[in-house]
């Protein structure tokens, strides 16, 4: 018989940032991290608008307002970096 995870929430607790990476502590006690590279908004930020987040989408995804950045942990725990602009036509 296999062990589930059976208290597994994937709510945000917490943010944090080193110089190059991420760090998303989970209600569950989990700790996501991923690098800032991947994240251009949130790379090119000051410490005091990457400090200014919030929970959205029922505490699974987080929001900057400074920034008008959005993560989800759902993306986090997939490793998805953010989209890459594409140019438009004129």
């Amino acid at each position: 018989m296999g062990i589930l995870a059976t208290n597994a929430d994937e709510r945000v607790a917490d943010v944090k940032f080193t110089e190059d990476e991420i760090r998303v502590t989970l209600t569950d006690g989990r700790t996501i991290s991923a690098p800032l590279v991947w994240y251009p908004r949130l790379l090119n930020a000051t410490k005091k608008q990457r400090a200014k987040w919030q929970t959205c989408a029922a505490g699974y995804g987080i929001h900057w307002p400074d920034l008008d950045e959005d993560l989800s942990t759902e993306g986090l725990l997939r490793g998805a970096p953010a989209p890459r602009a594409t140019a438009t036509k004129p």
